[in-house]
């Protein structure tokens, strides 16, 4: 991470490789401390800096050059893109989001302070990972984004992993967790993956990667028709009726408190009125006392785009359908 001059690069980049690394990972998102010199996240929110200085440290680079790009902006894809042209042989993302932790109510300190004085930090760990996972997505989905990508973002577990790579990632990054638990936490990680590789009869991680792509799209092209709504088991119910104040105060109003013949208080939920928001099932503190169903209905798959691409088919402007 150097300012944004092609002869310090040239020099960065040569001084780096002459210790013998594998590769080079440029610092295009830090967003605190070196942001305010021109370097990190103030480079990466700007696409041709990002071409730029990509191009430039290729033109030093005798190993391979990943581009670190910053969320601090509104479409990712167009940094991602911007490393590609500047010959990227790979870009990793994100890199931490723009915060401040808190302020002491006592002092009025900001949290953390330094002589009474605070700045805005990196926000990291497991927080960020479903912005994340997120960015990643719309760069593997995205035809000019054509290298691979390492995907960073509140990644501790197996799991974690595993998502990520189903959303495009070859490779993923470790920080926040290493922090807490120490590198060993890694090694867990390789062997619950090795397991879950075996479970799904699968010979490569390679044969995760970019499987749930596909299956990621716009909201435009979500079928309305789709038709889920909420069951409460009340076998397994508590009855804390955090599910009823939820949906009565936020929410479709569909969740009744009703009495059986006893005299004992169980919800219950209108069906006619559930959107299936899933709010209820958020909410819930025991496993399994609410479900999401599926629920036949009689119309077919319709998307938005459909229905409006229908619409201007069908349009009359006499009857007021082309508005």
């Amino acid at each position: 991470m150097v300012e944004p001059k092609q002869e310090k690069w040239h020099e960065i980049v040569k001084r780096v490789e002459d210790v013998g690394v594998d590769g080079l990972e440029l610092n295009f998102g830090c967003p605190h401390g070196m942001a305010e010199r021109g370097m990190g996240s103030a480079s990466g929110q700007v696409p041709e800096l990002v071409e730029k200085q990509t191009m430039w440290a290729k033109e030093a680079a005798k190993t391979p050059v990943i581009v670190k790009l910053t969320p601090n902006i509104t479409d990712i894809t167009r940094t991602a893109e911007a490393a590609v042209r500047g010959g990227a042989d790979a870009v990793s993302m994100i890199n931490t989001i723009n915060s401040l932790a808190g302020v002491d109510l006592d002092s009025w300190n900001t949290i953390p302070h330094v002589a009474g004085k605070g700045a805005h930090g990196g926000y990291c760990g497991p927080a960020v990972k479903p912005i994340a996972l997120n960015m990643v997505a719309d760069c593997a989905r995205n035809q000019y984004v054509n290298v691979p990508i390492s995907g960073i973002g509140g990644i501790s577990s197996w799991q974690d992993t595993v998502e990520f790579m189903l959303m495009g990632s070859t490779s993923v990054q470790v920080c926040t967790a290493a922090m807490h638990h120490g590198f060993r936490i890694v090694e867990d990680m390789i062997d619950g993956l090795n397991n879950y590789l075996d479970s799904k009869n699968l010979a490569s991680v390679m044969d995760l990667v970019g499987k749930s792509v596909a299956r990621y799209s716009e909201w435009g092209n979500l079928d309305l028709n789709y038709n889920i709504k909420a069951k409460i088991n009340n076998d397994v119910c508590i009855n804390c009726n955090k599910c009823h104040i939820a949906c009565e105060d936020t929410a479709h109003q569909c969740i009744d408190m009703l009495q059986d013949p006893n005299g004992k208080s169980y919800l219950q939920v209108r069906e006619e009125d559930c959107v299936g928001c899933n709010l209820c099932s958020i909410v819930c503190p025991v496993e399994g006392a609410i479900d999401m169903i599926e629920v036949p209905y009689e119309l077919p798959p319709m998307t938005w785009n459909e229905r409006q691409a229908a619409l201007a088919r069908f349009a009359n402007p006499e009857i007021g359908l082309a508005k």
